[in-house]
């Protein structure tokens, strides 16, 4: 039985950030099916604090799957449009304009995770 099936739960932010995270890892290994995938991440959308957890994890990943989102990626969050768009449209915003701010400040790295987060978030839009 899959460790995920049926405990990934709306829940509190720092559990999804590392539910995500543990999620990420068995997807990058291929030890789940697309429904599983599908129905963990829907589930960790339900709640606003789990789902700002679940893109905490999901756009900063360095992980190149959050480059280029799998249709069960893509369904799941359809599953719950009003928390999913307000926080993918908050993301956009904020690392457009944290990469202009790191890059006012010469920090080179951090403008391109923030904007790597600004164009993982722009993909998903």
């Amino acid at each position: 039985m899959n460790r995920f099936q049926g405990q990934v739960t709306a829940g509190d932010f720092a559990t999804a950030i590392a539910q995500t995270e543990s999620l990420m890892a068995e997807i990058e290994a291929e030890n789940l099916s697309k429904e599983e995938i599908e129905k963990a991440i829907a589930s960790l959308v339900q709640s606003k604090d789990s789902a700002r957890g679940f893109f905490v994890a999901y756009l900063t990943s360095n992980r190149s799957a959050a480059d280029n989102p799998s249709l069960e990626v893509i369904n799941a969050l359809r599953s719950s449009p009003r928390i999913v768009s307000e926080l993918l449209v908050k993301n956009l915003a904020m690392s457009a304009a944290m990469a202009v701010t790191h890059r006012r400040n010469k920090d080179e790295e951090k403008a391109r995770n923030s904007e790597r987060v600004c164009r993982r978030s722009a993909n998903l839009i």
